[in-house]
């Protein structure tokens, strides 16, 4: 492999395919939903249109993209697993995939931090970060001093207009009579860990006996815990209106090291370097809505049938608002050549 890499700082294949996604120009549409498992990302899926064709494509990394249209709407959804590391390879190599706008909605899961059941819709305003400090002696803590186990980030916010069309359509999708509970305007936690970091307790020295009590403490209307919401909203809020500074694409690699599994053929579109693809002054647009799955307050942890019945409301609830966002025609990628063009 290492003799076909022409460029380690963005690689991607001759045919404009990036390296970790699989995807290329025309094959991923300006608004997303991503889902951390390919079981969720396939629920949603069913209530997609009919035409045209779904495209999907599974990535050698483990990624998952279909592609078709929402009540006449160009829409994605992409599967990439757990943790910010992954959501940084969905958000970067996206938005070198699709000009224009970019609007996207997590719909994930997580725990409750506060006094809410299991099966609750969260619609965070904002995340924190909570990091182990690798400057931590976690074999000797009594030779730390002040230096702390964990950093916790100032938070930063959704993009307000999405939040709130998301709290709106989840409310409009959830079905007559359903007990569930949909909190908007919470600040959501996200971990660099499933254990250390959100305080749980394993056999290694993790100094994190009262983590939780320290984040709450710390950080108000705090409510729930993942691991990947902040590197959205992060990234989101960095790229906000950025002009790109335009200089010459890099020789691609060839097209062995990138060879994902598609349901249908697509096109090359006619752009071929990165510069092209990705539109000056575009704007990234982040929310969340998170289902929680387990109380840490109570122990208790939701049903797989509970699970079944909110991924399927929640789904639509998360491809109404995006639908219902307002993008200029002139700020979305063509739909000439696209996967999701209709003939």
């Amino acid at each position: 492999m290492k003799d076909t890499l022409t460029d380690a700082n963005f690689p991607r294949t001759a045919d404009q395919r990036v390296y970790h996604l699989g995807l290329r120009p025309g094959e991923v549409a300006n608004r997303i939903v991503t889902v951390g498992s390919p079981s969720r990302a396939k629920t949603i899926a069913k209530s997609l249109d009919a035409k045209p064709e779904l495209f999907e494509l599974s990535s050698e990394r483990g990624f998952l993209t279909i592609t078709g249209r929402y009540k006449n709407v160009p829409i994605s959804i992409v599967s990439i697993g757990m943790g910010s590391p992954n959501m940084d390879f969905f958000i970067r190599e996206v938005r070198e995939s699709v000009s224009g706008d970019m609007a996207i909605v997590r719909l994930g899961s997580c725990g409750s931090l506060i006094d809410l059941p299991v099966g609750t819709i969260v619609v965070p305003q904002a995340c924190v970060a909570v990091n182990r400090n690798f400057d931590y002696d976690f074999t000797y803590p009594e030779n730390n001093g002040n230096e702390p186990a964990y950093r916790i980030s100032k938070p930063v916010a959704a993009d307000q207009e999405l939040h709130d069309e998301v709290h709106k359509a989840l409310e409009g999708a959830k079905p007559a009579g359903s007990k569930t509970t949909i909190l908007a305007g919470i600040v959501n936690a996200s971990a660099d860990s499933f254990y250390s970091s959100q305080g749980r307790q394993t056999s290694f020295p993790d100094a994190n006996a009262d983590l939780i009590e320290h984040l709450k403490a710390s950080t108000k209307d705090l409510a729930t815990l993942e691991m990947e919401t902040h590197h959205l909203y992060h990234l989101a809020a960095c790229w906000d209106g950025r002009a790109r500074v335009a200089k010459e694409a890099p020789a691609p690699l060839t097209t062995g090291p990138v060879s994902p599994v598609t349901s249908r053929q697509s096109s090359p579109q006619q752009s071929t370097t990165n510069t092209q693809v990705v539109s000056p002054h575009s704007v990234i647009r982040a929310a969340g809505a998170q289902m929680i799955f387990a109380s840490r307050t109570s122990q208790d942890f939701i049903t797989p049938e509970e699970v079944d019945a909110l991924e399927h409301w929640a789904g639509k609830g998360v491809l109404d608002a995006l639908v219902n966002l307002y993008i200029p025609a002139e700020r979305l990628h063509a739909n000439q050549g696209s996967v999701w063009e209709l003939a």
